[in-house]
């Protein structure tokens, strides 16, 4: 059993004991601090929308939420079986205080967490997560009078997500019905196989080939979209005609794009192909974190614009795309961040914009993959120990390496002529990790390891 409690919400393991699991008791005790710094906040406003993904737990934590917001005195807005992007919109369309949304992404099926939302459908930050933090550790909370009870209102906030995307300036649903695509998707058998499948058909694509698209939670693999957990619609495109394979996260909040031939595109290359098309209309910035590939900037210069990378998180590339005014940014796990449609990383609308783009060059997938510079990386992990002091560790790196660029913003990156390595002390776990990336994948290997061996001599 585990329980994690963080800046961006909590997440555990369902059962065990009272502070072992995610359990009843320690849900209602984080939405009662979740709601009171929300009260605090925006003291006028007493409205919170609540929405799941399809794990097998979220019907009981749905149940636990809303009514626990409504015994905190507020109107609820329940979108039911929801994507988080869908629930980031629909706060924002409800003009609410925020939401709270019942996912653990692409954990497995054993997990479940509380995402937290402010009242522009965003993450909560750093301030505001450590606020919610300090209020649950205190449990100092007032709950609502029976004439003061909040009441509940169920609503499908799906059309209004579809919508948003069709909308998009830059999605040519007409080419896209021209094209008369095939499309495979694996939705994991979450909420991605109902948004997906509609969301294809109101984009004009007629033939849908449906994998894994039943709602109820029992994951067909290992939820998180790599590429040996996803070989099923690899074999199908291979055996069948198809012109691309599209899969989603259990949140919908990361694409992952197939060849035509069953090949990976490159969790990676979603970003890329997508900030490409976005560039060749709208010249602009683009952000991702530290650990995403080079490709994005090299990408980003191709189109004469400035790339940034941010500390690594989703509403750390979300402050950094502010600050720059990037019109285009996300993360290099398939996360796409479009400002045109909401500020948060939206698989619905990186289909929207993939398939127009696609539409538009009139190539095979795997003929647009390789328009693009290839990179590969490497994940490593060092463990640490109690004795180890990692920012003085770092910093030491930092200096062994100072006539190479460097940024320090999370972690150290060291970028080379030939590639880069980015060490970052883990939120949840006694390790550093060391993501490396280079132009072959012994290269991207050494890199790794010549500085795994460095830090190694020092702990």
């Amino acid at each position: 059993m585990a329980i994690v409690k963080s800046i961006s919400g909590i997440r555990g393991t369902i059962g065990g004991r009272v502070g072992e699991g995610l359990n009843p008791l320690d849900i209602v005790r984080f939405v009662c601090a979740y709601a009171t710094q929300r009260q605090k906040n925006l003291p006028n406003n007493k409205t919170l929308v609540v929405g799941r993904d399809a794990r097998i737990s979220g019907e009981m934590l749905d149940t636990l939420v809303t009514g626990t917001l409504i015994g905190m005195g507020y109107n609820v807005v329940n979108i039911g079986l929801a994507t988080t992007p869908t629930t980031c919109l629909a706060v924002a369309g409800e003009q609410a205080a925020g939401g709270i949304i019942l996912t653990a992404s692409h954990n497995p099926k054993e997990w479940n967490a509380l995402k937290l939302l402010n009242e522009k459908g965003e993450f909560l930050n750093a301030q505001e997560g450590q606020e919610v933090l300090a209020i649950a550790e205190a449990e100092d909370f007032v709950f609502a009078e029976v004439d003061n009870l909040g009441k509940v209102t169920y609503k499908d906030y799906l059309p209004y997500h579809i919508a948003n995307v069709r909308n998009l300036q830059l999605v040519d649903t007409d080419a896209i019905a021209q094209a008369n695509f095939t499309v495979a998707i694996d939705a994991v058998n979450s909420v991605g196989g109902i948004a997906i499948p509609a969301l294809l058909r109101a984009l004009g694509v007629n033939n849908v080939v449906e994998l894994n698209c039943t709602p109820d939670g029992h994951f067909p693999h290992n939820p998180e979209p790599l590429p040996q957990n996803i070989t099923q619609i690899s074999t199908y495109l291979r055996e069948h005609k198809a012109d691309v394979g599209f899969v989603v996260d259990p949140d919908v909040d990361r694409l992952v794009i197939v060849c035509e031939n069953g090949d990976m595109f490159g969790e990676e290359y979603t970003l890329v192909s997508v900030a490409d098309y976005v560039l060749s209309h709208t010249p602009g910035d683009t952000v991702s974190n530290l650990s995403s590939t080079r490709a994005l900037s090299d990408i980003t210069k191709r189109h004469s614009g400035h790339y940034t990378a941010s500390a690594v998180g989703e509403v750390n590339v979300v402050a950094e795309m502010k600050r720059t005014k990037a019109i285009i940014g996300g993360e290099g796990n398939g996360g796409v961040i479009y400002p045109e449609s909401h500020y948060g990383r939206d698989a619905l609308v990186g289909i929207g914009l993939f398939l127009s783009q696609l539409a538009a060059k009139k190539c095979k997938v795997s003929e647009l993959r390789k328009t693009y510079p290839n990179y590969y990386n490497s994940k490593n992990k060092i463990e640490l120990t109690p004795a180890i002091n990692v920012d003085s560790l770092l910093a030491t790196i930092k200096e062994a390496y100072k006539n190479e660029k460097i940024n320090d913003v999370d972690g150290v990156k060291i970028d080379f002529e030939q590639g880069w390595v980015h060490l970052r002390k883990s939120n949840t776990e006694p390790i550093i990790r060391v993501i490396s990336e280079a132009q072959t994948p012994q290269e991207a290997e050494n890199l790794a390891t010549m500085i795994m061996d460095k830090v190694k001599k020092m702990v």
